[in-house]
């Protein structure tokens, strides 16, 4: 049995809903973690920031191997960023936000 479209449009906005209420509780979780870190008293361009936060997502999904240990990889987020075609990341702008 087919569904009209206005049925299709209401769960359409209701998950919307759900992801935009998802995204918002990501962005503030990683916001306060940020923040306990101390990125918020630090200067640093949110390009080289998401950057950062781009090689930590690969290297806890496996993608770049693990660090050498510490905590803050000063020369790995001096690197070049991304060109952050994705741009709905919710650590990049968390810290700004929180």
């Amino acid at each position: 049995m087919k569904k009209p479209s206005s049925k299709i449009r209401d769960e359409i906005a209701k998950l919307q809903e759900q992801l935009k209420d998802s995204e918002k509780r990501e962005a503030e979780r990683i916001g306060r973690i940020a923040l306990k870190a101390g990125l918020g008293e630090i200067e640093i361009d949110e390009a080289e920031l998401q950057a950062a936060f781009e090689q930590l997502t690969k290297r806890f999904r496996g993608g770049q191997g693990a660090t050498t240990g510490g905590k803050k990889g000063g020369s790995e987020s001096s690197r070049q960023a991304s060109t952050g075609a994705d741009g709905s990341g919710a650590g990049a702008g968390s810290a700004s936000e929180a």
